[in-house]
């Protein structure tokens, strides 16, 4: 489905409507007349193809999924004028942020997001579908009507400024709110065509999404579930932004920002895995030094599973070993304990699979710190749909 993003007017417009329950009180409030106002309702209501308000003689009231979306509006529109105020503060401007945010085109800040992400100008005006000189003159004129410096040329591209990047994360944050709206409208109309974005981490793709997605898709056919794999870092700023709904997996202590929470789920044991018929594997007892003998396959610095890895050596006064190959891929950590005595530290549930196939044995050592807390990771100020929350409600349930 195509998520326009309306004219940031034209959302204004309808909130001074539901609040005053006139047209003509709403007019004096955004200087606009009538007959555009009426026009401003009329094409919000054919993008989300319902009705918004009732018409009676004693004025305008919103229905149903009027009240659902003007909440979505109000929200988009408190994160765009807090993202306008930290922004002129940051870039050091003197603008009032109430009439700043009046004077605001959808146009601009979309230019604005694109180019933040892009860092070029012609490569953004692609992502977009418009041409370099459109987008380059949407972003400079919302450059001067903030009085604020956004973007800088640097000799590898468009530089962004801190300004910018508040800003661009405040647009994109109250853009998915409005996505969210229209999905709420449609699922008033049974027209369940809303979406979950989810990011990915290891032990979620084994075992708590696939049978998440699998009822959901059931009770919601038509609802869209968009999985992304990925460092914990990079989809850590994904959800930040906005780009994601949802985290699942291995959980941070402390808390990575104050802007998420996190929701344990469970805790996972974490053992030392090897082929079948590996030399450990049929030792009588397993010690620290044997471990040191072989060569590992390990998660990247900064899991928390490398972290109780390192700290099995490091604890017992050892180095920790050289010999390492660092890899998330399952398959490929996988295909290189099977062809060699190669070790690897993992999650008992990531290769439950194997285990009960003879594939891949556990070594008889007893790891310190050895469970780590699986959960949600969500922003602090994201209300999920109701088809989201039932998302959530799944997992919860495993």
């Amino acid at each position: 489905m195509d998520y326009r993003i309306p004219n940031i007017r034209h959302l204004r417009v309808f909130v001074e409507v539901a609040e005053n329950k006139s047209i003509s009180k709403a007019s004096e409030k955004v200087f606009l007349s009538q007959p555009a106002i009426t026009q401003a309702i009329t094409k919000l209501e054919g993008m989300l193809n319902t009705s918004l308000f009732q018409r009676r003689s004693d004025g305008m009231y919103v229905t149903e999924s009027g009240e659902v979306f003007l909440m979505r509006v109000r929200r988009s529109i408190e994160m765009i004028t807090e993202g306008v105020k930290n922004a002129i503060r940051l870039g050091g401007g003197k603008g009032q942020t109430l009439q700043l945010v009046q004077m605001l085109k959808t146009t601009q800040l979309r230019a604005l997001i694109a180019v933040s992400e892009a860092h070029n100008f012609s490569v953004a005006g692609r992502n977009l579908g418009i041409s370099q000189s459109a987008l380059h003159r949407a972003a400079r004129e919302l450059e001067d009507l903030l009085r604020i410096v956004l973007f800088e040329k640097t000799s590898t591209g468009i530089s962004t400024s801190k300004a910018a990047r508040a800003l661009s994360k405040a647009c994109k944050l109250a853009f998915a709110e409005i996505r969210q709206g229209w999905d709420e409208v449609n699922s008033i109309h049974n027209r369940e065509i809303g979406e979950i974005v989810v990011g990915s981490m290891p032990l979620a793709r084994t075992s708590l999404l696939p049978k998440a997605i699998i009822e959901l898709s059931r009770q919601f056919p038509d609802f869209r579930i968009k999985v992304n794999d990925g460092p914990y870092d990079d989809l850590l700023y994904h959800l930040r932004h906005g780009d994601i709904d949802l985290l699942v997996g291995a959980l941070r202590f402390p808390s990575p920002s104050d802007d998420v929470i996190q929701e344990e789920l469970f805790s996972s044991p974490v053992a030392i895995i090897a082929r079948s018929g590996h030399p450990l594997c049929r030792a009588k007892a397993v010690d620290i030094h044997m471990l040191a003998e072989y060569p590992w396959v390990v998660p990247r610095r900064g899991t928390p599973t490398r972290s109780i890895f390192e700290s099995a050596f490091t604890e017992a006064g050892m180095d920790v070993p050289s010999r390492l190959v660092e890899c998330s891929s399952q398959i490929l950590v996988r295909s290189l304990l099977m062809d060699s005595d190669r070790l690897t530290i993992i999650s008992a549930h990531q290769v439950q699979h194997e285990l009960s196939l003879g594939l891949l044995e556990t070594v008889p050592y007893r790891l310190a710190h050895s469970s780590r807390p699986i959960g949600l990771t969500f922003r602090r100020s994201w209300k999920p749909t109701k088809t989201q929350y039932s998302f959530m409600q799944l997992l919860r349930n495993g």
